[in-house]
């Protein structure tokens, strides 16, 4: 499987619980980081909703007052901008929880559910285990009416429509050049775009083009004029636009982003840029192609009719694998016997060393055998001719 894997991993509920009465159960729960924190939240909500109890794990320690001024400092910003995960401080969290000596990656591995953040939609077939379940796009929802200033500005691009354009939480700051160089290309086509962005106003920024620093995006993918998307190809923002049939421009930054575009392209539902190497004559080309073309169009409309024709929604699904887990105590008849073994015993090292051993052995044995009866036939040769 590629890098998107890792990313997907990301979506993994650690949970220890037990019903009480009234069928509600105690959830444990290990937070992801970045967008995949977005989906986790909303399955956590799901689950308060329905009576359960949510636990989140966070670490904790003796600390002085200044420690602790620290530690809040710390919290706010790995919330507010990235939570990065160190595996020494959470083996040895666990293992002080726990009582005994543990690690993140063997409480990981005794997960009795996975649930990844994607679907046959974006993904392309493969052979996946019976305690694996694809939930992408569990956070899409329908369009709400957006604010009366943005609906404003939508509504005066006419038959034209608008471009929605973000590259994600993640990016800040651009280079005044790059900057103006996707301002440029934008003032270029007649509809209009909404363009998430912190950074100084480019000055080749067209009047066909406004500047947010937070937009409703689901709100504007589920707007009948919007016509195009330019993202990073992170998961969230790829699935509002399956969900909602828009066809995309991606511009991947890192991560497991230029493997989601690259699928979105491999399925004709978009156009692949280079951030770095990108030029303003490239930014136009593409988003002309993906809005005069009508298959970009029509390839991201299949794509969402796949998304939108699953006999239960992706979230009413994670829910319920959570509760089968909660109601069976586990889900061990769906874990394969491959999380039991030993590192060799997966690969079959000690098969295969004493398969080999083996055929040293015989080999050994016969070159020995062979050597004998030559050595026992050229003395009685020799006896012979004595004789």
């Amino acid at each position: 499987m590629p890098a998107q894997w890792m990313s997907l991993l990301l979506l993994l509920l650690q949970m220890t619980c037990y019903f009480r009465s009234g069928n509600c159960g105690k959830v444990l729960v290990w937070p992801t980081e970045y967008s995949h924190w977005l989906n986790l939240n909303i399955i956590l909500d799901e689950l308060t909703e329905r009576g359960h109890e949510v636990t989140v794990l966070r670490p904790s320690a003796s600390m002085t007052f200044m420690e602790r001024v620290r530690n809040m400092i710390c919290m706010l910003y790995f919330d507010f901008w990235f939570q990065s995960l160190n595996e020494k401080k959470w083996d040895q969290f666990y293992s002080e929880t726990l009582g005994r000596h543990t690690t993140l990656a063997e409480t990981i591995g005794k997960a009795e559910m996975w649930l990844i953040r994607s679907y046959w939609d974006l993904e392309f077939p493969r052979p996946t285990l019976p305690n694996v379940d694809y939930v992408g796009g569990l956070h899409c929802k329908p369009a709400k009416p957006l604010p009366k200033e943005m609906e404003d500005f939508v509504q005066s691009s006419g038959e034209h429509g608008v471009v929605v354009f973000s590259l994600g939480s993640m990016v800040s700051n651009m280079t005044e050049e790059k900057a103006n160089t996707i301002a440029w290309a934008l003032a270029q086509i007649p509809q209009k775009v909404l363009w998430r962005f912190e950074g100084k106003t480019p000055d080749t920024l067209g009047p066909n083009t406004r500047i947010y620093k937070w937009l409703p995006q689901n709100d504007l993918l589920g707007h009948p004029k919007t016509k195009a998307f330019v993202t990073h190809g992170g998961a969230n923002g790829i699935y509002e636009a399956i969900h909602f049939g828009i066809p995309m421009i991606g511009i991947p930054l890192f991560g497991e982003q230029h493997d989601n575009i690259a699928h979105m392209v491999a399925k004709g539902a978009a156009v692949a840029l280079n951030f770095r190497t990108m030029t303003r004559l490239d930014l136009l080309n593409a988003l002309e192609a993906v809005i005069d073309n009508p298959s970009y169009k029509e390839n991201a409309m299949w794509l969402s009719t796949i998304h939108n024709d699953q006999p239960m929604k992706p979230l009413d699904r994670a829910i319920f694998w959570i509760e089968f887990v909660m109601r069976h105590k586990g889900a061990k008849h769906l874990r394969p016997l491959a999380y039991n073994l030993t590192w060799y015993q997966y690969y079959s090292l000690d098969v295969i060393g004493f398969l080999l051993a083996c055929v040293a052995v015989i080999t050994f044995l016969a070159v020995k055998s062979s050597l004998f009866i030559y050595q026992k036939l050229l003395k009685m040769g020799k006896k012979m001719k004595n004789e």
